[in-house]
């Protein structure tokens, strides 16, 4: 397979459906990607001619669903280039898998007087967990600033690192600016003072490829459903020596090796410790055709073109009147925007009659908002299977909102 736009776009059912009498100009994929129709085909196949529950089945559907299962935490850990399946945690998503390190790893790690590193651009989901780690242990929580720009101050994060330090929570791409923040730097600056590091990758590893290796991070997470697989599965990658140390944080099915009522009960080994419960295994195996999708199509190809098409659009979005760009002048898959004195909410909402989506509002990111100063932000995000005749469609749009509103 070879990158083609109008390849790849064939491959998307929803692409071709019309909204309020205009053809669908989809710029909302970073907060869910549509799906090629291999993945809907996947999971189909799976309802359709081979549903069982996982794990200690001893008839042949079971026991093929677990091989299926269990193939696509090889392919996960390939993927991101772990080194090995049992570095992978499947879980609902990025936000279930921060939330998991927050009570296995956090719990047992961090005490009061201790401190967690984020930075001011982090979505609500690398925000809301630490917060709550730290009212339950008494620790504190620092942030690195931003500049004007969207950029991280990079010489005031040294100096929120002390000997208390447990944990840098980083984002590798901001879902708002597109900032993609130096996390190799930081991480090894963080590993000097013998600090943990979790990296948010939900909005990276659709847009390059990912090396979890190379990184050197202790803790990457990603969601299916941004990466055009389905919704409700993500992953979870843990260093091996630390995920073997981690206690469960949730109990039930699958977990466990043994349950007494009189003596107790002994867990499963990690990764399956942390995956209480019937999996989402359609979500896992859907999720394993839309990584070969993406390797298929190559993610160097997919990685250069979408740059050419955020310079096409940050290039012909100049020619808008009135309009603020937030963020750096080099990004990953998002733009966000205001229009004026406008609020973002009709401005999506005149787009929207145009056939074109956006996301509006202060995308799960309050902080971020509060320090420009603004309620909520207009955003577009391309995927690989946008067009720069949606680039133009999008501009002719906001123009047209101006010249409306004024």
């Amino acid at each position: 397979m070879s990158f083609s736009i109008e390849q790849v776009r064939a491959d998307f059912p929803i692409l071709s459906r019309e909204v309020n009498g205009q053809p669908l100009a989809y710029l909302d994929s970073a907060a869910s990607a549509q799906k090629p129709q291999i993945v809907i085909d996947a999971e189909l196949e799976f309802y359709r001619n081979g549903y069982a529950a996982v794990h200690r089945g001893i008839h042949t559907l079971s026991a093929e669903a677990t091989t299926l299962m269990e193939n696509v935490r090889s392919q996960a850990a390939q993927f991101i280039n772990a080194a090995k399946p049992e570095e992978i945690v499947f879980v609902r998503g990025t936000t279930e898998g921060i939330n998991l390190v927050a009570n296995s790893w956090g719990n047992a790690n961090v005490q009061a007087g201790d401190n967690i590193i984020i930075s001011a651009m982090e979505h609500h989901a690398n925000i809301v967990p630490w917060q709550m780690l730290c009212e339950r242990t008494g620790a504190e929580l620092r942030v690195i600033p931003l500049n004007q720009d969207g950029t991280l101050q990079l010489d005031v994060f040294p100096t929120l690192i002390d000997d208390r330090t447990k944990l840098l929570a980083i984002a590798h791409v901001s879902n708002v600016l597109g900032t993609e923040n130096p996390v190799k730097e930081m991480i090894a600056t963080a590993h000097q003072a013998g600090v943990k590091v979790l990296v948010d990758g939900a909005q990276a590893v659709m847009h390059h490829a990912t090396d979890v290796a190379a990184l050197d991070c202790d803790f990457y997470l990603f969601s299916g459903h941004k990466i055009y697989g389905p919704t409700g599965i993500g992953v979870l990658y843990v260093k091996e020596a630390i995920l073997q140390d981690m206690p469960p944080w949730e109990g039930g099915g699958s977990m466990i090796a043994t349950v007494s009522l009189t003596a107790g009960t002994t867990y499963a080994a990690a990764p399956w410790r942390f995956e209480a419960g019937t999996p989402n295994t359609a979500g896992i195996i859907g999720l394993g055709a839309a990584l070969s999708y993406v390797e298929g199509l190559g993610m160097d190809a997919i990685g250069e073109y979408e740059r050419n098409l955020m310079r096409y659009a940050q290039h012909a979005l100049q020619a808008v009147p009135d309009l603020t760009i937030y963020g750096p002048a080099e990004r990953r898959g998002v733009l966000a925007f205001n229009l004026g004195k406008h609020h973002a909410y009709d401005v999506g909402s005149f787009l929207d009659n145009y056939g074109i989506a956006v996301r509006t509002g202060h995308h799960c990111a309050m902080p971020l908002m509060a320090f420009y100063s603004v309620p909520a932000m207009c955003r577009a995000s391309f995927a690989m299977y946008n067009t720069e005749q949606e680039v133009d469609r999008l501009v002719a749009g906001l123009q047209r909102i101006h010249s409306l509103l004024g």
